[in-house]
């Protein structure tokens, strides 16, 4: 009867509600982990920032004109003894050194564009000191230099020198500018002036290269040198 009693207790009631089935414990090693929020990634530079700016290539300075030539205008002009520049006692003749300077005063005015003065320049005043002997054959250098310019006048010092570059004559010539039939001397243009003034060393006219000939290089002196 007891038994019976149990049994009968342990029968659900019919009119008992329905007790809810107890949730079944998920084992922690089964459960779902939770999901956290991705921490997000440094963005990554783009190539622009990333990049170092380039610098802008320095500009150059703009190339500065060479300065112009400045001093008295001044030439160098080569010749050889002539024959013909030569006298009795076989060196170069006195007068010869006259033709030289005016020679090298003819290039030096043609290197100024001053041609145009040639028949208005007579000469004033020309001497010279003879120091050294040149000989026929002989190459010689002349240069000239303006040293002074007047209101109507043009100083010019010379050196003559030979093969071995010794001093052979010095000296100075003086012209004055003054048209061809005038009866007196004529200022000097103003653009004329300024050539005359500082134009500076102009190039030389030197012996172009020729076959060697017969002569020595230092010149050939006459039977009656000796």
């Amino acid at each position: 009867m007891r038994e019976r009693a149990l049994s009968e207790a342990a029968r659900p009631d019919p009119a008992a509600p329905a007790q809810p089935a107890p949730a079944e414990s998920t084992p922690a090693a089964l459960a779902p982990a939770e999901s956290t929020p991705a921490e997000s990634a440094p963005a990554e530079p783009t190539p622009a920032e990333s990049a170092p700016a380039e610098s802008a290539p320095a500009e150059s300075a703009p190339a500065r004109p060479a300065p112009a030539p400045s001093g008295p205008p001044s030439v160098i002009v080569e010749r050889r003894v002539e024959w013909t520049d030569t006298d009795a006692a076989g060196h170069y003749h006195h007068s010869t050194v006259v033709r030289w300077v005016e020679a090298a005063e003819a290039v030096l005015l043609h290197r100024l564009g001053l041609a145009h003065l040639f028949g208005s320049t007579p000469r004033v005043h020309f001497e010279a000191d003879y120091r050294a002997r040149l000989w026929f054959g002989e190459a010689v250098r002349t240069e000239l230099t303006v040293t002074k310019v007047g209101s109507a006048s043009l100083h010019y010092a010379f050196t003559v020198r030979g093969e071995q570059g010794a001093e052979a004559a010095t000296g100075r010539m003086v012209i004055a500018h003054s048209a061809a039939h005038a009866t007196g001397s004529t200022p000097w243009p103003a653009d004329v002036r300024e050539r005359l003034d500082a134009a500076g060393p102009q190039e030389p006219e030197l012996l172009t290269t020729r076959a060697q000939s017969a002569l020595s290089p230092g010149g050939t002196a006459c039977a009656s040198q000796s």
